[in-house]
């Protein structure tokens, strides 16, 4: 490494730093706590107070600290997708402060952004590794003193790797590894040197903060040593530092070859380590004084075996338990198993400074979970300091009659109760056998004597002084003389360990089978070697290697001078070091036995075997070398033990067992076996053997030799390596064998053939017909018999004589057919061309003709009242909606009803949504209920909208704070989607907003042309045949309403009398008036052209409406009624009735029909009846009585297309007209409130930054045409009094989509084959969107309006509606909704800061409802 410019930055010594290595051993039980399942690999893992962070892909959350679930979640990509943007990952995550975060990304260069809670506050790219497999440290540090005081991050970073990247750097800079920089923007501080490498690049594993100094860990890729890089903060890294770096020791502590993970805290002056490991363990030790580790305990195993995360974090909260994260799951784990020690000596003796003894409950808990009590002394910790108490010093004199006295002596400060009723022991740390106890001594000088004998120089002794007094007790192993080596002295049990620098090299270790076995122990182990013979009374020792027991294994003798046999018990998931130990040898070299987790499996294949068996079967698992074979078992529960060879720890192959013939298939189970245990794994199906019918053999390319097997298709799946095919043949006495390989196997649906290929060797004479072939599967093996083939020889002689015999009767009987049909063929041809050029010509023609006179004229627009309008634009579908709020809400309350209590509870109601906040929490919060639906957000929104009918400028202000939250939560995801659909309150209420705001303008400037155009559409429609079923007419703009059955028809002019009414003496004696009619109307629909005529005309038809009157046909001195039904009407062959037409009852042309008075029923047709469709049975009948002269007439619906572009042109003037009065600026100036709000979509698009203009065009689009114009072009029936019929909105619902595309500014490549809805205005279109384009600009280069211009023209809006609507009703609904969610509500205001008045008033609000709600079932003096 070196620094780029003038030698080390100050305070930047480096110092190597050896790797923390530890090995492990003893049991330990799961302490989970908690467990959470992200959706994306976990590469980053935080915590802080009340909070876990973890991070992965692009993605960071926040999660709970019992890990319920996630508060938060962050989205650096799509939502919902964290593998999205491909190579994006975490790279740091470093929470500093109450609330701040550091997170660092692979994106954008190694983008870092500082967030508080998870919103970002800033980003600056470059600080960060960019580099999937790049490594990335930091720590945030305070910098003391100086002009530039203040926190700042120093981060250890690789930008480059192997040359080939350097996010974004210039080469001179790739190299870069180590900066400070500042905590406000992120940018490197010009005052230190950035530290650089020359060639390999690092990985840095770690960066903390101890004292004053800052430490990076690392070592060079791919394998270099470890090293640190140590910073001085209190040097102000002005000048190299000269204080001493404290060394490292160099001896390992502990000793573990799959570590993945570590982290240590100091309790009570003991130093814990948590260390993972990469097959999923989590261990704890602790060390003593002397930096000697306890035996390391389990406190969790992951049952998947996963590697824990390099990242262990204790909860800041309640450091009782620990973070650990593995793939994609963050675990919460307790760090002690208190509960474990059940008496208080077990407690204290545990030396754990996370237990400690409770004397309340009498059992042994965590540290801090003991309630204190006054009456009680304080708990007791098991690890409490002893050094600032006492220490025992022995002193050991000898006898010469092998009288051993031992003296102790305490020196130092001891507690005030220590020396009550205490006593000094005693005890051999081996067996546990108490030599010598003394009570009630003076703690100063207690002594005890015992008879000891020397041990040999091959053994050892050990014992345990203790000086015992109430809760405390303070204890010292040694070691007797003579004693070889004693690991451990100052642990309870203190026995001889062999020295690892004296080992014993007459007996050799040179490999131990299996090397692997499970936790459940092994029966049989082999351990070759040497000199085995050679010595007595064998013993072989495992030690772990930790401060655990070793384990002594008594073998006796060997089997030979190499080969020894012994037995290991079960434990836990370790390493161990295994040596054999002689009566008068030390310890041999040892070598590594692996206990591993027992065996599991994931599946098989194959997953199925034919009955014979013998089939070759993959296992697939875990840890499957360490079980000792494969076991079927039956429904029967026989085990039959199978052949198996493992292959390494996730393969293991073994041979199907042959199972009893069964002619259906059967399933076995499949188990592993593990000692004396059976583990079931997966299921086996077997089925019958497989069916091999016949063979054919080809020797004409001898000694080639090409064999076909023909087997029956099966569910075996047999592959061509599972088949052997040989063939035998006789030489004389000899017996000869071909072997064949299999080439293929291909399925048929009849039947599976094999292809095999063999080559005879030698010239021997061979009789093909005699020869056997022999198919082996496994343990099956089967002859193939030969193809027979007399059943050819029979085909081949019918073969030609009934091949002559059909094509004789084909060439009859086609000849025939052939010319019926080419005769029926020109027929329809020639009437099919007759067709098209008749129907081509009357299109070609009525495109040409002149259709200005489409609207005769309309008379009085039927505007609809601004209530009724406003009810129908807030609840478009159901009427009963609508109703209430047209009433008087006093009108049915009874006189003896005091209203006191409903009037202040529903006007503290409306003061209180009067309260901007409020209101705005209140719908947020009601917007993350699950329950609350898009019906009821839609519903809210025009209940608020009626309780705030005069109020318009406060419910502006509530849109656009609505409007701009709606932006934050669409900006990070589409923000061209937004307003798209009516999803949300505000939406719903922006619908609502503008129908109030422009009912004015489409009143006076649109109204008129709109109701021009429905009036054009309906005469247009009407001049067409019309199908009185289905709706569908000849004359439409939609495809999908086109009418192409229907046959000729013909227009007829009836001279129309009107009786007089009897009622009205003013009236004339009679009227009459003509009317023009087609022949295929039906009565029905002739009656409403009359009677439309007439309204026309006169205005009303004597006050009569269309079902009060009837007609009846003139014909000299006799009358007939007309009516659709009657008993003429023609019933078809299907059950159904045919409507009665003009053409039914035979009127001609100028033929009189008179109207009466008479009260007609409103029948709605159903299938039952029909008009111009015809079932298909009943239109030939119906074409061959026409003018046809029994020739079938074709019909085609392609050929009456033109008639959508025939109406389409009829009404073009009409369309132009509407759009241009819609996006015009009359006088140069536009509705008040389209200038307000498209200024304000303007303003917010610029504070956000959006420079596209294509987004802010959108808003546009959505908020004015696609909310409010769509709606309106599509629903007449809002704005006029006027029934709109399906066929209407299906030609409204076309003019509607050409409008919205002339707002889209998506550019249409339309073919010949698309929709014909947009063929019909695609020329249009190009025109359209100019003039939109120019009508946004103009609307945007308008002066913008002021403040008070749009508070007056809401004012005069709210003035004008006032007492339109029961807001009483618009109230009460309101609060069903809070009252529903009220809970929610109250938490939500509870937890928000300043909203105490709103709370205090929502409360009122609820008391006030629910009085009320006791007075309806009370008398009503008692309320």
């Amino acid at each position: 490494m070196r620094r780029a410019g003038r030698g080390w930055p100050a305070g930047l010594p480096l110092a190597p730093a050896l790797p923390l290595l530890l090995a492990l051993a003893a049991a330990g039980g799961s302490l989970l706590a908690g467990r959470l399942a992200l959706p994306h690999d976990i590469e980053s893992l935080a915590v802080r107070p009340g909070a876990v962070l973890a991070a992965g892909g692009s993605c960071l959350y926040e999660l709970e600290p019992a890990l319920r679930g996630a508060r938060d979640v962050l989205h650096m990509g799509p939502a919902g997708q964290c593998a999205q943007p491909a190579g994006a990952h975490s790279k740091l995550l470093l929470p500093y402060g109450t609330d701040r975060l550091l997170a660092g990304w692979t994106l954008h260069h190694g983008s870092c952004q500082l967030l508080r809670g998870l919103k970002v506050e800033g980003n600056q790219s470059q600080v960060v590794s960019c580099l999937p497999r790049g490594s990335t440290a930091g720590v945030v540090f305070h910098w003391p003193g100086g002009e530039k005081s203040g926190d700042y991050l120093a981060v250890a970073a690789v930008y480059s790797l192997d040359g080939q990247f350097s996010c974004g750097l210039v080469t001179s800079q790739a190299n870069i590894v180590l900066t400070i920089r500042d905590l406000g923007n992120l940018m490197p501080m010009d005052s230190f040197d950035p530290l650089k490498y020359n060639k390999t690049p690092l990985h840095f594993v770690d960066a903390f903060l101890w004292h004053d100094h800052l430490f990076f860990p690392y070592y060079r890729l791919p394998h270099g040593p470890p090293s640190v890089v140590v910073l001085n903060t209190s040097r102000h890294f002005q000048a190299p530092s000269q204080e001493t770096v404290p060394t490292v020791k160099k001896s390992p502590t502990l000793i573990h070859s799959d570590l993945s993970a570590v982290y240590a805290t100091v309790v009570l002056n003991k130093i814990v380590l948590f260390l993972g490991t990469s097959n999923g363990q989590l261990l704890k030790v602790i060390l003593n004084k002397n930096l000697k580790p306890n035996c390391p305990e389990i406190l969790h195993e992951i049952e998947e075996e996963t590697s824990v995360f390099p990242k262990l974090a204790l909860d800041p909260m309640d450091s009782n338990y620990i973070y650990l994260a593995s793939a994609n799951e963050v675990r919460r784990i307790q760090v002690a198993n208190c509960s474990n020690y059940v008496s208080h000596p077990d407690c204290l003796s545990a030396e754990d400074p996370y237990c400690e003894w409770c004397n309340l409950t009498n059992r042994c808990t965590l540290k801090g979970n003991c309630s204190r009590s006054d009456s009680l002394p304080d708990s007791v910790n098991s690890s409490h300091e002893m050094d600032q108490y006492a220490v025992i010093q022995i002193k050991i004199m000898h006898h010469e009659n092998k009288i051993l006295k031992i003296i102790e002596i305490t020196v130092g400060n001891v507690p005030p109760d220590f020396q009550k009723d205490s006593f000094c022991r005693i005890t051999n740390a081996k067996q546990t056998k108490i030599l010598c106890e003394n009570e009630k001594q003076q703690i100063l000088n207690c002594s005890c004597n015992l008879t000891y004998t020397a041990p040999t120089t091959n053994d050892c002794s050990a014992v345990e002084v203790s000086v015992i007094s109430g809760s405390w007790n303070l204890s010292e192993a040694f070691l007797l003389p003579n004693c070889l080596h004693c690991s451990g002295a100052s642990e309870n049990d203190c026995s001889c360990w062999p020295n690892d620098d004296a080992i014993d090299q007459h007996i050799h270790i040179n490999s131990i089978k299996p090397s692997s076995i499970s936790t459940l122990g092994k029966g049989e182990v082999i351990i070759e070697g040497r000199n085995f013979t050679q010595a007595s009374d064998l013993k072989v020792v495992l030690t772990g290697f930790g401060g655990c027991k070793r384990e002594i294994i008594n073998v006796g003798k060997a089997l030979n001078d190499t080969h020894m046999i012994f037995s290991l018990p079960p434990g836990r998931k370790e390493a161990k070091r295994v040596c054999i130990k002689a009566t008068e040898h030390k310890c041999s070299s040892p070598v590594t036995l692996y206990y591993v987790s027992p065996p599991s499996c994931i599946n098989i294949k194959p997953n199925s075997s034919w009955a014979s068996g013998g089939r070759k079967i993959t296992l697939f698992g875990r840890n499957v070398n360490v079980a000792d074979g494969v076991v079927i078992s039956d429904e029967k529960r026989l085990h039959l033990n199978v052949s198996s060879y493992p292959e390494n720890t996730t393969w293991y192959h073994f041979l199907a067992p042959e199972v009893s013939h069964a002619k259906a298939s059967k399933i076995v189970d499949v188990l592993l076996k593990v000692e004396n245990a059976h583990k079931p794994c997966v299921k086996l199906q077997y089925y019958p053997d497989p069916v091999f019918i016949n063979y054919q053999l080809q020797t004409e390319m001898d000694p080639h030799l090409e064999l076909k097997l023909y087997k029956e298709n099966d569910n075996l799946g047999i592959s061509k390596n599972e088949i052997e095919v040989f063939l035998h043949y006789e030489n004389g006495l000899h017996l000869r064998t071909i072997h064949f390989s299999v080439q293929n196997i291909t399925k048929n649906p009849k039947r599976s053939t094999v292809l095999c290929k063999g080559k005879r060797e030698g010239q021997d004479k061979i009789d093909f017909s005699a020869v056997k072939i022999y198919v082996r599967l496994g343990h099956l093996k089967h002859e193939v018999k030969a193809k027979s083939s007399h059943m050819y020889l029979y085909v081949l002689i019918l073969l030609p004589i009934l091949f002559l015999a059909v094509i004789l009767v084909a060439f009859i009987v086609t000849r025939r057919k052939s010319k019926e049909l080419t005769h029926k063929l020109s027929e329809q041809l020639e009437l099919l061309e007759c067709e098209l050029r008749k129907e081509i010509r009357e299109g070609f023609a009525e495109l040409q003709m002149d259709m200005s006179d489409v609207v005769d004229s309309f008379g009085t627009v039927p505007f609809l009242d601004y209530k009724h309008f406003a009810l129908r634009t807030f609840f478009p579908e159901p009427k009963t909606l609508a109703a209430p709020f047209t009433e008087d809400m006093h009108t049915n309350v009874p006189p003896d009803r005091d209203q006191t209590h409903k009037d202040e509870s529903l006007t503290l109601l409306q003061t209180l949504i009067c309260n901007k906040n409020f209101l705005v929490t209140l719908i947020h919060t009601l917007e993350k209920q699950k329950t609350f639906s898009v019906k009821d957000r839609c519903l809210f929104a025009s209940y608020l909208t009626i309780a705030l009918q005069t109020k318009l400028v406060y419910l502006t202000r509530i849109l656009e704070v609505l409007t701009k939250d709606l932006m934050e939560q669409s900006s990070n995801v589409q923000p061209k989607l937004m307003l798209r659909r009516t999803e949300s309150v505000v939406e719903k209420l922006l619908t609502n907003w503008m129908s109030v705001c422009l009912s004015g303008f489409l009143r006076e400037t649109v109204g008129e042309t709109f109701y021009l155009l429905v009036t054009a559409l309906n005469q247009r429609i009407n001049k067409g045949p019309v199908d009185v079923i289905t709706c569908k007419a000849l004359n439409t703009l939609n495809e999908d309403w086109l009418l192409w059955q229907v046959t000729e028809f013909s227009t007829l002019t009836l001279n129309i009398i009107f009786e007089k009414d009897p009622d009205n003496e003013n009236a004339d004696t009679c009227q009459t008036i003509s009317v023009s009619v087609l022949d295929c109307d039906t009565i029905g629909q002739a009656k409403e052209k009359i009677f439309q005529a007439f309204v026309n005309k006169n205005g009303s038809l004597y006050g009569l409406q269309l079902d009060e009157i009837g007609l009846e046909l003139q014909s000299g001195a006799q009358q007939k009624e007309l009516s659709d039904i009657d008993e003429s009407s023609l019933i078809l062959e299907d059950g159904k009735t045919k409507l009665n037409t003009i053409g039914h009852y035979g009127i001609s042309d100028g033929a009189t029909v008179k109207v009466l008075k008479k009260k007609t029923p409103d029948v709605d047709y159903s299938d039952e009846y029909c008009h111009l469709i015809l079932p298909n049975s009943e239109t030939v009948k119906d074409i061959q009585g026409a003018k046809t002269k029994g020739k079938q007439k074709f019909k085609v619906k392609e050929m009456y297309l033109t008639k959508l572009l025939s109406t389409k042109v009829a009404i073009h003037s009409v369309v132009e007209k509407l759009f241009r009065s819609i996006w015009s600026l009359p006088n140069n100036k536009a509705p008040v409130a389209i200038k307000y709000f498209f200024d304000f979509l303007d303003a917010q698009a610029e504070s956000k930054k959006i420079t596209d203009p294509d987004v802010v065009h959108i808003w546009k689009t959505n908020s004015l045409p696609l909310r409010f114009w769509v709606n309106i072009l599509k629903n007449p029936q809002f704005v006029f009094d006027i029934k709109k019929t399906p066929h209407i909105d299906g030609c409204l619902s076309v003019i509607a989509q050409a409008f919205m595309d002339a707002f889209s500014l998506t550019e249409h490549q339309l073919g010949k084959e698309a929709p014909t809805n947009k063929l019909l205005y695609a020329k249009d279109i190009p025109l359209y969107k100019e003039e939109v384009k120019a009508y946004y600009k103009a609307i945007r280069d308008l002066p913008p309006l002021s403040s008070s211009e749009v508070e007056d023209f809401l004012i005069q809006e709210s003035k004008k509606h006032e007492n339109e609507f029961n807001e009483e009703v618009a109230l009460t609904a309101i609060y069903r909704y809070i009252k529903t969610y009220h809970e929610e509500i109250l938490t939500r205001l509870e937890r928000d800061g300043g909203q105490e008045e709103a709370l205090k008033q929502f409360l009122q609000v609820k008391a006030l409802f629910d009085e009320k709600k006791k007075c309806t079932w009370m008398r009503p003096e008692h309320c």
